[in-house]
């Protein structure tokens, strides 16, 4: 493990086990009593509501058990949905109020938090959840999960995984979302390359035996890229017969997907055409050049999808154009059977940087700039009022 991952491994594993944003006293010395009584002695309090916990979980790791408070905010749906998205799906989450309306309650269930209670709170009921939180066992059936990319490039040369890297390192440090890199071409991927980093065989006997795919085993397996993105690649030596079972990759990606708020897994071709099938929700990038070869590609890859589905999104992503070799793009619309959904015109001075690894990349305004659009779509941000398909496929 290199300095960097030894120390972003260090700061996780300093991250609260609890932490509560809380507005009363009265509510802070119940919750206090409640996780005395539990033996929990690593616990944060900070006085504020939902909006302190946002701007902390964003810059932070997120705590096991997380406790926060709704009272007087005008829609406490909406901020519990934002707090999603800067809190790893792992957390288990309560959230207090001065509301005692079922609809309430039932949407807050429904959109994974463990439990609500308004006030004044009654200690046993609190000690009881917490304990559920903190010993594992609150009902799984809620638990969020994250949301799964698959991004395939249609043919090889056409800049997938730099833009897989680039969206998955940007989604993490400026959007603060908690992110897992996947890299599914255990022979020739260059994901690690990319990240600068050393792969390591942990992916590689993930699929081999994934019996032994468990929470240690993926704190050990994984590499720490940053505070909030981490990497699983493999390069194994050419010679070797790899193959893995769909079975085994699918089973990882929902381990995964219990762990982290994004999984951005880059799929060779060989590998795609099967995972897509699964009815695991997901959203499929499809990144294509504008030459002639990646039209055609495109529409054989549409048919063997298939139409989007309330589970499966696929976005087109024309990346390169402009460059020489690109059909205009009347033609390229033709021969795809569709306009693309992002385009990202070629820049030299996006394909030196990205020569270079993510250090080069991530300092590079023209690349952050015209990966906008897609970054703006994963995360759920408002888009532009013409871009209509977009709005529908996202909301």
């Amino acid at each position: 493990m290199s300095e960097r991952a030894a120390v972003q491994s260090r700061a996780r594993a300093q991250a609260a086990t609890a932490q509560m944003f809380i507005r009363d006293t009265a509510s802070e010395a119940i919750v206090r009593q409640a996780l005395q009584s539990l033996g929990l002695r690593d616990a944060a309090f900070t006085s504020g509501n939902i909006d302190t916990a946002i701007s902390a979980l964003a810059a932070q790791s997120s705590p096991r058990l997380l406790i926060v408070d709704v009272s007087g905010v005008d829609d406490p749906l909406g901020r519990v949905q934002a707090l999603a998205e800067v809190c790893e799906p792992t957390t288990g989450l309560i959230v207090i109020g001065d509301r005692n309306d079922i609809v309430l309650y039932r949407d807050l269930k429904r959109d994974g938090v463990v439990e609500y209670f308004f006030k004044p709170l009654v200690g046993d009921l609190v000690t009881r959840t917490c304990n559920m939180i903190l010993s594992g066992s609150a009902e799984p059936q809620k638990t969020r999960t994250g949301k799964l990319v698959f991004v395939l490039g249609v043919r090889g040369g056409v800049g997938a995984t730099t833009i897989a890297v680039n969206t998955a390192w940007h989604l993490a440090g400026t959007r603060a979302r908690g992110v897992m890199f996947l890299d599914l071409d255990l022979q020739h991927g260059d994901a690690a390359l990319q990240l600068d980093c050393v792969p390591s065989h942990a992916l590689r006997e993930a699929f081999e035996h994934p019996e032994r795919v468990d929470k240690l085993f993926l704190e050990r397996a994984v590499i720490h890229v940053e505070q909030r993105i981490d990497l699983l690649a493999s390069l194994e030596p050419l010679a070797d017969d790899i193959a893995p079972d769909d079975g085994a990759v699918l089973t990882l990606l929902d381990k995964l997907m219990q762990r982290y708020r994004f999984i951005f897994a880059d799929v060779p071709p060989a590998m795609a055409a099967r995972l897509f099938r699964a009815t695991m929700p997901c959203t499929i990038v499809m990144v294509s050049n504008g030459t002639l070869a990646s039209a055609r590609d495109v529409v054989r890859w549409r048919e063997s999808i298939g139409p989007n589905t309330a589970e499966r999104t696929m976005v087109h992503v024309l990346n390169q154009h402009g460059a020489a070799g690109s059909l205009p793009d009347a033609e390229f619309a033709q021969a795809a059977g569709q306009a693309p959904d992002i385009i990202i015109p070629f820049d030299r001075e996006i394909a030196a940087a990205t020569t270079l690894g993510i250090k080069n990349a991530k300092a590079n305004a023209a690349l952050t700039r015209r990966l906008a659009p897609l970054l703006r779509l994963l995360s759920g941000e408002k888009i532009e009022a013409s871009r209509s398909l977009l709005r529908r496929i996202f909301g």
